[in-house]
């Protein structure tokens, strides 16, 4: 006899992290406006009812997703940032390393795709993307940036349009591989991209 309690028997604080496990999934294969809160219901192994006891609806439980599988990724980032003192072309390196590491590995990463895709279609939700994670990370290259500016080790640049050279190739591998993978049989190994990617930046950057 099968003695294993059911899942909605489990303990309450345990079911709002399932059911954004079981949102991110649904979102990464389906796309925001296909996935449906009953299915997210049915795969968390709860019932709708006890869905909107956490979550008012389904663009917060995006936002939900959001802050609890990206953002964490992008404070550890801004500490790494505010803690280093050396080398800051070795800083950019961790940074790109670590993104590219977590592009590889993490389904998470997976909504850039989605947002690239829909934001135009849910405005309200492009807005908070664009502000709780895009304009944020943005920031954060932009003050590796500076700070090598101002300590001698890089050039003088624009800085905006040296993050967005920065981030924009990686972000591009990344949604390529999403959405051409089914045709495309050539691989790229991302963490590989990276340090060629950086190997090329840091020859642009360097103030010698």
């Amino acid at each position: 006899m099968d003695l294993t309690p059911p899942r909605w028997q489990r303990r309450k604080d345990a079911r709002p992290a399932e059911i954004i496990e079981a949102a991110l999934a649904l979102f990464v294969e389906k796309g925001f406006a296909a996935a449906r809160l009953d299915d997210v219901a049915k795969r968390a192994g709860v019932t709708k009812g006890t869905l909107y006891l956490y979550f008012e609806n389904k663009e917060e439980l995006f936002k939900a997703v959001v802050r609890e599988t990206v953002l964490p990724n992008l404070e550890f980032a801004e500490l790494l940032v505010a803690d280093h003192r050396g080398s800051c072309a070795d800083l950019l390196w961790a940074l790109l390393e670590g993104w590219a590491q977590r592009l590889q590995q993490s389904p998470s990463t997976s909504i850039s795709k989605l947002m690239i895709a829909e934001a135009s279609n849910f405005p309200e939700l492009g807005r908070f993307y664009l502000e709780e994670v895009v304009l944020r990370s943005r920031r954060l290259f932009a003050e590796v940036i500076q700070r090598g500016i101002d300590a001698g080790e890089f050039r003088a640049v624009d800085v905006a349009m040296a993050t967005r050279s920065v981030t924009a190739p990686l972000m591009m591998i990344k949604v390529w591989k999403q959405s051409f993978e089914c045709c495309d049989s050539s691989e790229v190994d991302l963490p590989e991209f990276a340090r060629f990617h950086y190997e090329m930046l840091i020859r642009g950057l360097r103030a010698d």
